[in-house]
C-alpha cells in the first residue's frame, strides 16, 4: 500500500530496477548537484515496479532492466512518451567463495547452490536462463538453482554465501560495496537477447513532470553515460 501523502513540489521518485540502482543513485545524486531537484530512488524487480505502477504508485521515473516493460506501460497510456535504451547491461557468474568462477564449476558436487533473479519478473533472469539453456547446461542444474525476487536478492544469496555461486548484473559486482569481493567472469553475449534497458516518464499520478523531464535527459546527456560506463554498461 502507498501513502497518499503529497510529496514534496521539488522531489522526484525514481523506481529503477535492482541491476541499475548504484549506477541511478550515483546519477541522481549528480542530477541534484547541477539542479537543485531532490531525488529519491526505489529498486526492485523491473516486474514488480510495473505492477506497482499499474496500482497507483506515486512514481515519477521507471528505469528498466529491458524494454518489455516500458513498452508495456507505454501501450496502456501510462508514459510520457516511448521508452528509450539509455544502456546495454552485462551478465556475469559471479561467488564470494574462493573459486573461480566458471562454467565447469556449476555441474561439480561441491556447488550445491545457484542464484539467479527470477526470470518472470527480472530481466537478468531471464538473460540467465537463456544463458544456460544455450549452454546446455539448464537441464543438469535445475535443482540446484535458487531463485531470487530481483537481481538484488539474488546478490545478496551470492555474497552472504548461502548460494555458492550465481548470475548477476556486472554493474552490481562493480558496486563499491562489492568491487572487490569474490570473483565474476562476464558471460558471453551471443548466448543470450542483448539486455537492452529502457526508460520513462510516468504520465499517471505525475505531480513532477517538468523535473521528472529533466531527469529523463539528464539520463541521456554525456556525464550520465560516464558514470553507467563505470558500471559496466555499454551503450
Amino acid at each position: 500500500m502507498f501513502s497518499c501523502t503529497k510529496k514534496p513540489a521539488n522531489k522526484i521518485r525514481i523506481a529503477t530496477a535492482a541491476n541499475a540502482q548504484y549506477a541511478i543513485s550515483e546519477i541522481a545524486v549528480s542530477f541534484t548537484k547541477e539542479t537543485g531537484t531532490a531525488t529519491e530512488v526505489i529498486q526492485g524487480s523491473s516486474g514488480k515496479i510495473v505492477a506497482q505502477i499499474k496500482a497507483g504508485a506515486p512514481f515519477d521515473i521507471f528505469i528498466s532492466a529491458d524494454m518489455k516493460y516500458p513498452d508495456e506501460l507505454y501501450k496502456l497510456g501510462l508514459t510520457k512518451q516511448k521508452p528509450a535504451i539509455y544502456a546495454f547491461g552485462k551478465l556475469v557468474l559471479w561467488t564470494s567463495k574462493d573459486i573461480f568462477p566458471n562454467l565447469g564449476q556449476l555441474t561439480k558436487e561441491n556447488i550445491v547452490h545457484v542464484a539467479i533473479p527470477n526470470p518472470k519478473t527480472a530481466p537478468y533472469g531471464k538473460a540467465a536462463n537463456e544463458f544456460l539453456k544455450q549452454s546446455n547446461l539448464l537441464d543438469s542444474i535445475k535443482h540446484k538453482l535458487v531463485f531470487g525476487e530481483s537481481v538484488a536478492q539474488t546478490t545478496q544469496f551470492i555474497a552472504s554465501g548461502s548460494a555458492d555461486i550465481g548470475f548477476t548484473a556486472m554493474s552490481v559486482v562493480l558496486n563499491p560495496q562489492l568491487k572487490h569481493k569474490g570473483h565474476w567472469l562476464v558471460m558471453d553475449s551471443i548466448a543470450y537477447s542483448p539486455i537492452a534497458q529502457g526508460a520513462v516518464v510516468i504520465k499517471k499520478q505525475n505531480q513532477n513532470t517538468k523535473q521528472a523531464e529533466q531527469f529523463y535527459a539528464y539520463l541521456f546527456s554525456d556525464k550520465a553515460k560516464i558514470i553507467l560506463e563505470k558500471y559496466g554498461y555499454s551503450n
